[in-house]
């Protein structure tokens, strides 16, 4: 030690030398040493404002991307360089020299005050990480709010949207999967779903959040072949997505609605939609199959285009099925069942676990009641269509509103 040197200089030089050892900012160090060196000259305890000191230099170590252990690293690397040169410190600083009996309780308390420094450290450096992941988290959920509700202008769209990886520039398809048990952002299964996707994708332009109840899935995709990143196909891609969330929320069933691929942020939004879309419809034509395609329900879109036309149908075509014993219910199930199975009276009756005999008299009673013949080919077609709007328009269990 530099007998010139005052004991100020000389814990500089210390923390200098610790800080270039371990490649962190020396200020991470402010106020540890002289700290260690007022508890070994007192035997005091590190006091409120120096744990409070610690706390704050672990915070700014995770603000600047120190890890925990570094941290650590750091503050032993001081503390064994300054304990050599301890003695010689505080015989300068108390006008005499330590006496060796001394040195063992001296170690006592400068490894107390030590481990009381890691403590707070550690505590501040946590906090700081939940801080930043909390802020994160706060600043993700607002830029899917804006992205897949057209709030937000699209310039800020693309430029918010880089932090995550994303190009809103590209082409999107966007998949939005559903069971009967609502998802939401506490549930951890956005982060098993990505994790899920990426293994089979190269995770190009891929956003995964819970909304609504609902996981949504974002993947770049080419428009010309609709493929995504990693070569994985829309349909492909919904049932890696479904299968995922089925088992993450215990369920057995689950839908995914599948946009068609679009470019821009406006184009992301708009497959958003078509996807939520396909899953509406699908929900209220109780199709079968898990996964549905916007670009398969465009007819139903068509027909739903003008709602008041599509009612007025149902309730002139359909309505006096609601005279019939039981209601209009168990008829128009019949149709739906009849020209699905593609006029089969056999294959409805299996499909409805009725009777051959009870399908030819559930389709007598429609044309007794309404004047349109199920088996004739002329009046498939408004049957068919009104049979599909009352599914779509959920009659006769909901009341039509017809001007």
């Amino acid at each position: 030690m530099d007998a010139a040197a005052t004991p100020e200089e000389a814990l500089a030089r210390i923390a200098r030398a610790a800080a270039g050892e371990q490649g962190a900012p020396v200020g991470l160090l402010d106020g540890y040493l002289p700290a260690v060196l007022a508890v070994a000259r007192t035997g005091r305890r590190l006091g409120v404002a120096e744990e409070e000191s610690c706390r704050r230099l672990g915070g700014e170590a995770a603000r600047a991307g120190v890890s925990l252990p570094a941290l650590v690293d750091l503050y032993m690397t001081a503390s064994r360089r300054l304990w050599p040169e301890l003695p010689d410190l505080l015989g300068r600083v108390r006008s005499r020299p330590v006496r060796p009996a001394e040195l063992v309780g001296i170690g006592e308390v400068v490894w107390r005050a030590a481990d009381t420094a890691l403590a707070a450290l550690a505590t501040g450096h946590l906090d700081a990480q939940h801080e930043v992941v909390r802020r994160e988290e706060a600043y993700r959920r607002e830029f899917v709010d804006d992205l897949f509700s057209g709030r937000s202008d699209v310039g800020s769209l693309v430029e918010r949207a880089e932090p995550f990886g994303l190009s809103l520039t590209a082409t999107h398809v966007v998949t939005v999967a559903g069971t009967d048990r609502p998802i939401d952002s506490g549930m951890h299964v956005a982060g098993a779903v990505e994790a899920a996707v990426r293994a089979r994708t190269d995770g190009q332009g891929l956003l995964v959040a819970a909304k609504d109840g609902r996981l949504l899935c974002m993947l770049s995709s080419p428009a010309a072949d609709g493929r995504g990143g990693g070569g994985i196909g829309p349909q492909e891609l919904a049932e890696v997505v479904g299968r995922a969330v089925a088992r993450l929320t215990h369920r057995s069933s689950w839908r995914v609605g599948v946009g068609r691929p679009h470019a821009g942020p406006r184009g992301v939004l708009r497959s958003y939609r078509e996807a939520i879309d396909a899953l509406d419809l699908a929900a209220r034509l109780e199709l079968p199959q898990p996964v549905v395609h916007a670009r398969d329900l465009l007819v139903y879109r068509v027909l739903l285009r003008d709602e008041t036309a599509m009612a007025d149908l149902v309730q002139t075509v359909l309505g006096p099925l609601v005279d019939a014993r039981g209601g209009a219910e168990p008829l128009v199930c019949t149709l739906a069942a009849y020209f699905a199975t593609g006029g089969n009276a056999a294959a409805t009756a299996r499909a409805l676990h009725l009777s051959v005999r009870a399908v030819s008299y559930r389709i007598e009673r429609v044309h007794a009641l309404t004047g349109h013949d199920a088996t004739d080919p002329a009046d498939h077609l408004p049957l068919l269509v009104a049979v599909t709007g009352a599914r779509m328009l959920g009659w006769p269990r909901r009341r039509l509103v017809v001007d």
